[in-house]
């Protein structure tokens, strides 16, 4: 390839709207155009990275032996009305008609098509296990997409989803899937980690998400550094801190003028902030027919340093998916106050009590007094309140036991770019798609669901891979894998002659590589490619060529070796073998 025969559009700042490093970069590189808010165009030297993207997903699904099909992205609403998620998935979900005013929908994924493809092609057991996977564009309405192809609207991913017969069989193809893409992500050079996760809006019972390591990550993830155990923060087991102790303090009301956080009011009177209780208060609807019938109104209790989780809160038998945070109106109500001094004690209506496992562990504690401008400190579980109903109910923290016993949690931040579920039957029943077991009665099928963000990858990979100068691509990933630079392109016959050779020579060894023949100044040349992140430069010059040597320079470390021209090609394969 040289480059005068290829596209090379680079920019030496970012638009003003480019937001993380990966949007930056791939604007400044010319990897993509901005068309509309989260719709890109992939210029040829972004799209030759998702080629590679997509190549190595596809050995690895393959070599799993997942088959490869294609779904429509345009597909019938019917489909969705008969899984649920018609009025379930909400505005994300992009809606358009025919000239015939029938409903279609432009897919987000592609569960209810293959469910209707499994109900009519797989009829027996003996047609189980099968996997099915495809690449293919996708589009969710994002109310604000921002960070470029992070959390862009237009998107490509690969789904695949798996049949079988039981749940035992699942779990098998649940973990080929996941050491599918434990295989996918160590091809492409990345620092990733799977992690448990919730299974959110898709259902099904168990799941993991896989993470690109980077600080810029939206994901907190938690982890045991002495252990495998490792969980997205929305699904990790926050254990209790403490043991219970019996109560030494006498349970008294204390002032605390203007002091309406817990922070404050640890610094007030001079206690550590683990000594109090913060109140939250949830307003659960109870509906008949879509009819209001009444609403109970629950409080939470957590440590004053701790979190709500509500992830976990809208699984609590207590609280459920329709809980909401009360209003201002309800608080006072029920607690005859303002938020800021909310507690246990002494509410104006009953109320359910809810504690964190932590929580309930505790003695001495300080809660609100119900009343502005004080507390109750010195309580305790059973001789001033009752036993509360306990739960798991917030995020984890660094330095937490981990759940599996084996050490103490830490916490990262990641870029989720894979997500597997086991779905179980949830669509199957829904769309009752089954199949005829040994005995010869139907049976609704076992499924899986494992999706990659490919587009995502580029962007994770880029936000794990930068410095001051631009990208610095793994080799798998980058769009070229070595180019040469030949300094005087169009003055000097034996650097051009030198430069093309190489390149044949390379190209004939199977490395994806390309001459920088657009003669432009050294300084502006390298800058480019230094922008771009190809991973090995080799620089030919005229003075170089008199001494029988080229220059050669790895992107990521920068080491710089002279190698003699006639080993060069062999030496760039070497050095490429190391990257």
């Amino acid at each position: 390839m040289y480059a005068s025969r290829f596209f090379i559009s680079t920019l030496k700042e970012a638009p003003s709207d480019a937001e993380i490093v990966s949007h930056k970069l791939m604007l400044r590189a010319g990897l993509i155009k901005r068309l509309a808010g989260g719709i890109y165009t992939y210029l040829p030297m972004g799209l030759r990275t998702i080629r590679k993207v997509e190549k190595i997903v596809r050995e690895e699904m393959t070599a799993a032996d997942a088959i490869e099909l294609l779904m429509p992205v345009v597909q019938p609403a019917e489909l969705w009305q008969e899984s649920g998620r018609w009025e379930k998935y909400g505005p994300e979900l992009l809606r358009i008609k025919d000239r015939h005013q029938r409903d279609f929908i432009v897919q987000p994924t592609s569960e209810e098509v293959i469910t209707d493809i499994a109900r009519k092609e797989l009829a027996s057991y003996k047609q189980l296990p099968i996997n099915f996977f495809h690449i293919q564009t996708k589009f969710r309405d994002e109310i604000r997409p921002r960070f470029g192809v992070m959390r862009g609207r237009e998107f490509t991913m690969k789904d695949a989803y798996s049949f079988d017969r039981d749940f035992a069989a699942l779990e098998v193809s649940y973990a080929k899937m996941h050491a599918a893409y434990c295989a996918v992500f160590e091809r492409m050079g990345l620092k990733y980690r799977p992690v448990a996760a919730d299974n959110g809006s898709i259902g099904g019972t168990g799941s993991h998400e896989f993470h690109v390591l980077a600080d810029s990550g939206e994901d907190a993830i938690a982890f045991c550094p002495t252990s495998d155990y490792a969980a997205n923060v929305e699904a990790a087991e926050a254990l209790s801190i403490c043991l219970r102790v019996e109560g030494s303090e006498v349970m008294r009301k204390v002032a605390t003028p203007g002091r309406a956080k817990c922070e404050d009011v640890a610094e007030f009177l001079g206690v550590s902030l683990q000594s109090t209780v913060k109140s939250i208060v949830l307003a659960v609807e109870q509906r008949e027919k879509d009819v209001l019938v009444r609403t109970e109104i629950v409080l939470v209790l957590l440590r004053g340093d701790h979190e709500l989780n509500e992830i976990k809160a809208r699984k609590l038998p207590a609280l459920g998916a329709g809980y909401r945070f009360a209003t201002e109106a309800e608080i006072i109500e029920t607690f005859g106050t303002k938020p800021g001094y909310l507690g246990p004690l002494s509410t104006a209506k009953p109320v359910t009590v809810v504690a964190d496992r932590t929580v309930a562990a505790m003695s001495d504690f300080i809660v609100g007094a119900n009343e502005p401008d004080f507390h109750i400190a010195g309580v305790n579980w059973g001789r001033d309140l009752p036993e509360p109903m306990v739960e798991d109910v917030r995020n984890v923290q660094a330095g937490d036991p981990s759940p599996d016993g084996k050490g103490s949690l830490k916490i990262c931040r990641g870029i989720e770019v894979g997500h597997i579920f086991q779905l179980r039957t949830v669509y199957s029943e829904k769309m009752n798609a089954t199949f005829l077991d040994e005995t010869g009665k139907p049976k609704h099928f076992e499924m899986g669901c494992y999706g990659i963000g490919i587009t995502r990858i580029v962007g994770a990979a880029i936000e794990q891979n930068f410095d001051e100068r631009g990208i610095v691509w793994p080799k798998a990933l980058a769009p070229f894998e070595v180019v040469i630079c030949p300094v005087g392109w169009g003055r000097n016959e034996a650097v051009r002659d030198a430069a093309i050779k190489l390149h044949d020579e390379l190209v004939r060894e199977g490395v994806d590589v390309l001459v920088d023949d657009r003669d432009l100044r050294p300084g502006v040349m390298f800058a480019d490619w230094e922008l771009i992140g190809v991973p090995l430069r080799i620089t030919i010059g005229d003075r170089g060529l008199k001494d029988g040597n080229v220059e050669m320079q790895a992107r990521r470390d920068g080491v710089v070796a002279h190698v003699a021209l006639a080993e060069a090609g062999v030496a760039a394969i070497a050095r490429l073998a190391d990257l």
